[in-house]
């Protein structure tokens, strides 16, 4: 009974090991760096690398694109000040003469009567 019970011990025995040698090579694939998901994790973490990088590159490009847009857009204001008060000042200089009907407003290079002479 003795040699049964040693017998189913050793194979039990064996059997763990047999277990504990197929997890320990399934562990080493799940945290391989290049395969498994340790690789995975080092992906992501470079991609977030990468993602935080080009987040400060938009956020310092859009803060330089907001402060040109609001010295344009200072400069546009004072251009329609102006504007609006030299529009304001032509109100107060007089009526131009209206012309006369025989002004023609076409550009006339010798009179009507020259033409046969030379």
């Amino acid at each position: 009974m003795t040699m049964i019970a040693d017998i189913l011990l050793v194979a039990g025995a064996l059997g763990a090991g047999l277990y504990c040698h197929v997890l320990s090579r399934r562990l080493r694939r799940f945290t391989d760096l290049e395969k498994g998901v340790g690789g995975a994790v080092a992906v992501l973490s470079a991609q977030v690398d990468d993602l935080t990088k080009t987040l400060n590159q938009a956020r310092s490009t859009a803060k330089s694109s907001v402060d040109t847009l609001d010295d344009v857009s200072a400069r546009a204001e004072a251009a329609g000040r102006k504007l609006e008060l030299l529009v304001a000042s032509l109100h107060d200089l007089p009526e131009p003469a209206m012309p006369q009907a025989t002004e023609s407003p076409f550009f006339v290079r010798r009179p009507a009567g020259a033409e046969g002479r030379q």
